[in-house]
């Protein structure tokens, strides 16, 4: 584990259930200090609805970082990915609830954070940061011009998704909050995804401090490409229309982008697709790719949903980022 200690330092950014589940899953099991930056504009479901009714962060995406990165019993991490099915309650998540409490009682968001991660037994030398603290909002310009207001809107279309997103941007503009930068400045590796590219990822890039910051890193940067195109925001995409896009918001040059480049069955991918018609079909890739910056391997978890094995993924990363 020697080698591992050149990355000790190590900042994932991203948003809803991906990049948790990939990435942090499989990266708490080594000997490395995580500073997770989440996403923090959700503007619909659970979240969204609290963010509103009580002007407060959005506990979202903060969640989903905190129960990948717990050390808990099944009964409590199932307690806190619970959700409500009928009633006043209905479609809120329990730790959205709780989160939320704990804001409002603490009225200090470190604190919060403190007492939620003390709760889920979570090690001492991670950090789970939300990008921003300013109540913004996320944008879509398409193809045709017409502006998409809210991160809910282009996660779920209302609108023709088969139109291209031009590109998005923060109104007002908001600014990173500071142990964002300052983790950040201090990493030996950054990694950007899985994750929805303009609704989570680009969010967080475009927060005032973020890329710069992230540019004048010496440290590694690593984006981990999605499996799937989603309908509506990256139809037809292939891994380097992903990190062209990437790049375009983060305002420099990745690294290594980490590709999937084994293909499931027709049977798996049918019934995957089945569960989530919002996803049209595996990412493509060229042969030709640079294979010094695009590494393609195979992610996948052996059977199962189309997703990525985080303990795969893990141990790619940290073997590419110590060449």
């Amino acid at each position: 584990m020697r080698e591992v200690k050149k990355n000790k330092n190590v900042v994932c950014l991203g948003g809803g259930n991906a990049m948790p589940k990939a990435v942090l899953t499989g990266f708490k099991k080594y000997p490395v200090k995580l500073s997770v930056i989440c996403a923090m504009l959700d503007s619909g479901g659970s979240a969204g609805r609290l963010r509103k009714d009580y002007k407060i962060v959005s506990p979202g995406d903060i969640r989903r970082a905190f129960i990948a990165l717990s050390n808990t019993s099944p009964v409590i991490e199932e307690l806190f990915n619970r959700r409500f099915q009928t009633g006043k309650l209905k479609d809120h998540n329990f730790a959205n609830l709780f989160i939320t409490a704990l804001e409002l009682t603490t009225q200090n968001y470190e604190k919060t954070f403190q007492e939620f991660g003390k709760l889920l037994n979570i090690n001492i030398n991670h950090q789970v940061i939300p990008s921003t603290l300013d109540n913004a909002n996320l944008y879509a310009v398409l193809e045709n011009g017409r502006i998409i207001s809210g991160e809910t809107n282009i996660d779920i279309p209302k609108h023709n998704g088969n139109l291209k997103i031009k590109k998005v941007f923060l109104r007002p503009k908001a600014k990173a909050y500071p142990k964002a930068l300052q983790a950040i400045k201090t990493a030996d590796l950054i990694t950007i995804g899985p994750g929805d590219l303009y609704s989570s990822l680009a969010q967080i890039l475009l927060t005032q401090g973020i890329s710069e910051a992230i540019c004048k890193s010496k440290a590694k940067k690593v984006y981990i490409c999605n499996l799937m195109t989603k309908y509506g925001e990256t139809n037809g995409f292939s891994v380097l229309d992903f990190s062209q896009e990437v790049e375009k918001y983060l305002g420099g040059a990745l690294d290594y982008v980490i590709y999937n480049n084994r293909r499931p069955s027709p049977k798996r991918l049918a019934a995957y697709k089945k569960k989530h018609p919002e996803l049209l079909d595996l990412v493509k890739f060229d042969e030709l790719l640079n294979k010094e910056k695009f590494i393609g391997v195979d992610i996948l978890t052996a059977s199962g949903s189309i997703i990525h094995d985080p303990n795969k993924l893990a141990k790619i990363i940290l073997k590419t980022c110590r060449q």
